[in-house]
């Protein structure tokens, strides 16, 4: 088992970022502080939702309890692919689980079209949502006391889905104003 705070993980997650962007720049032999900038929304979301899905909301001894890579005893404790089964009836705040699920990837759905030129669609970027929660949700298989739960996938991909659909409503409200129609 190895265990991981949350400081490395940021840490890890912030060199990788970091070697990224440096290997893009070169690649495109130049580099821009306004798409940096905009980048920095996309790594900012990245590093909260890693924090919240990976480490436990409540302290221990004021500090934020380890991450623990490894293989659990019994993998079916880890995954749940009955939906909604998890969230009702296996533990309280089970609402709070909803909202903030939801709540977590609106910025996704918001920030990643206005980041990424390919996510031009809201289709597209509630398929990345939807493909980052997956991610997310598989990565947790190696993850002791992290649950991989169907219910998760809904909610993340939900959340993606609200962000994106105020990106584009707004573009949508924009271009009509442009376009000099009455809405």
């Amino acid at each position: 088992m190895i265990e991981i705070t949350f400081l490395q993980l940021w840490f890890i997650t912030t060199i990788l970022w970091i070697i990224t962007r440096f290997a893009v720049a070169i690649k495109e032999k130049k580099a821009s502080a306004k798409r940096e900038i905009q980048l920095l929304l996309v790594y900012v979301c990245i590093v909260v939702i890693f924090r919240f899905v990976y480490f436990e909301f409540h302290l221990e001894n004021g500090k934020l309890p380890t991450l623990k890579l490894g293989f659990g005893d019994d993998i079916h404790d880890m995954i749940s692919l009955i939906p909604f089964f998890f969230l009702a009836d296996r533990y309280d705040g089970w609402q709070m689980n909803i909202i903030g699920n939801i709540a977590m990837f609106i910025p996704v759905g918001i920030v990643w079209p206005i980041c990424f030129r390919k996510l031009d669609s809201f289709k597209k970027t509630v398929l990345a949502g939807a493909g980052f929660t997956l991610f997310i949700e598989l990565t947790q298989l190696f993850c002791l006391g992290r649950h991989t739960d169907v219910d998760d996938l809904f909610l993340n991909t939900l959340g993606a889905t609200i962000g994106a659909w105020i990106v584009f409503m707004v573009r949508g409200l924009k271009k009509a104003k442009d376009n000099g129609n009455k809405i």
